[in-house]
């Protein structure tokens, strides 16, 4: 597990843990500044990026948080800026220690717990939104959904309070792909995720009718039965694009009453399911954003609630930190099963993320590989025991700290952790991120108060005062929770106010197109 307890600032700089042998730059710093120890900078170093502390010889480790993060690519001497140019990528072995260190939640009384204002669910569970959902088997019928969704304006909806909107959800996807297997599966169950959400009230499935992704076959894979809540359309028995325009508009006109009807009740924290996601990464994301988030999450598993921490290739080369705290050594062996799929099967020859390299905007974040990155995006799921491992789009079931398998495209991802049933999205960024998800509210955690301060309309919450030193690690935790239970009762994210997240459904394809 990482030991985040050791960090200091000190001037200048952070330093994280007292093995490191390097220390991050926290504000612009010029060529001979004396920035921590008598170590003098020997360059202009950018806020993020890495000093060493030490001399560090070609080929000896480079240490963060005391994990490393990589090896030198040259001789790198005291006070030296370290980039991507000057940090080698190395795979090493590690010692996974499946559920060795598991300690199971402390979790507080039923009557002990944080409430907030949901919709509760035939099925249980509780929306924090209340939408009618317009979903489209295949791209064929991406138009028609869209002109639907669009048809209810704001005025239109005046007289349904209670309803948050009409979201249509159209893809890329149906058609021209494998008939039968995973890639079908993916796509079934990913749409039954969202028709079946808890935010969502009523749901309307377009089709084209000719296509492979048939509403019948989806309706019966993932045994769902038409009914008020739960309509259908096939746009060439409808007599086409206009008719079924028309027709659509009727039925969602039909179904606004019974969704105006759902109300807001006093429900508590152990029904919130959040997918945690990071765009945009930067090295302060693993000081500040990251943790803090994590430090919620930590809070919200003792209230019942859910974590869902994803983006599979950002977890590689940590991911022994995951599995040393799983609640069985079954559950540590799913996911380090799904990093070898990714490794093995998926990414082989491909120049991506877990094969060590990361974004333009990463590296200029200060991040010099998918190492570096991992241990910041891993610190979201917080420090408790790992619940479940789950893949694509899978219903989640258990409380606590889970898995899910997806990629690190956020779109992508978080329309996986949606389609599983997160009824939030938490989404932490260093570089900046225009992010929304419909129809799961979704949060911006600003990593630093420069990019926060730039993109402020963006962003919901400042964990940049950590690094700052105007916020411990523990008070912007307790302030993510309390701002999670805010939104999940109906206060609007920044996303939402942009009216952000309708072109975000990305179901992932995995399967051949032909």
């Amino acid at each position: 597990m990482l030991d985040t307890s050791k960090k200091q600032i000190t001037g200048p700089v952070v330093r994280l843990h007292s093995e490191d042998n390097v220390v991050v730059a926290r504000v612009p710093i010029q060529a001979g500044v004396e920035v921590v120890d008598g170590i003098i900078t020997t360059c202009s170093v950018t806020p993020g990026y890495k000093i060493a502390t030490q001399r560090i010889t070609k080929g000896d480790a480079i240490r963060k948080y005391n994990v490393i993060i990589g090896y030198a690519d040259s001789d790198i001497e005291i006070g030296t800026m370290l980039e991507n140019h000057n940090v080698m990528f190395h795979e090493g072995q590690k010692d996974y220690r499946f559920g060795r260190d598991y300690e199971p939640i402390k979790m507080l009384p039923e009557a002990e717990r944080a409430t907030f204002k949901g919709y509760m669910r035939e099925d249980g569970r509780a929306g924090t939104r209340n939408f009618i959902a317009i979903m489209s088997t295949v791209n064929c019928s991406a138009t028609v959904v869209q002109a639907i969704a669009n048809h209810f304006t704001e005025e239109r909806l005046a007289a349904y309070p209670n309803v948050d909107g009409v979201a249509a959800f159209s893809h890329h996807l149906g058609c021209g792909m494998e008939q039968t297997g995973e890639a079908m599966d993916l796509l079934h169950r990913t749409l039954a995720g969202y028709i079946t959400h808890p935010n969502v009230a009523s749901a309307l499935v377009i089709g084209l009718g000719c296509e492979r992704c048939q509403i019948g076959g989806l309706l019966g894979a993932q045994k769902l039965t038409p009914g008020p809540r739960l309509r259908t359309m096939v746009m060439q028995d409808e007599g086409g694009t206009r008719a079924s325009i028309v027709k659509g508009i009727k039925e969602v006109e039909d179904m606004l009453p019974e969704a105006n009807k759902c109300v807001r009740t006093t429900v508590t924290a152990s029904h919130i399911m959040v997918g945690l996601q990071c765009g945009g990464s930067d090295s302060f994301s693993s000081i500040t954003a990251n943790p803090a988030l994590g430090r919620a999450v930590d809070i919200l598993a003792t209230h019942g609630g859910t974590g869902i921490l994803s983006e599979t290739p950002e977890v590689y080369g940590v991911e022994h930190t995951l599995t040393c705290r799983a609640a069985t050594p079954e559950i540590g062996k799913k996911l380090v099963e799904r990093l070898r799929w990714w490794k093995e099967e998926y990414c082989v020859g491909r120049d991506v993320q877990i094969n060590g390299k990361v974004s333009p905007g990463n590296q200029k974040g200060g991040l010099a590989n998918i190492t570096e990155k991992s241990l910041g995006s891993s610190m979201k799921g917080g420090t408790g025991p790992m619940m479940e491992v789950y893949e694509y789009a899978h219903k989640v079931e258990t409380k606590g700290f889970v898995f899910m398998d997806t990629p690190g495209y956020d779109p992508v991802s978080a329309t996986g952790q949606i389609a599983g049933g997160a009824n939030m999205i938490a989404f932490t960024t260093g570089r900046g991120s225009c992010f929304g998800a419909k129809p799961a509210p979704s949060l911006k955690l600003a990593s630093n108060s420069i990019m926060y301060n730039r993109m402020t309309e963006d962003m919901d919450i400042n964990c940049g005062e950590i690094v700052d030193g105007t916020a411990t690690l523990d008070e912007m935790g307790e302030a993510i929770f309390q701002l999670l239970l805010d939104t999940a009762s109906g206060k609007e994210t920044k996303s939402e106010v942009l009216n952000l997240g309708l072109h975000e459904f990305v179901p992932w394809q995995i399967g051949i197109v032909g």
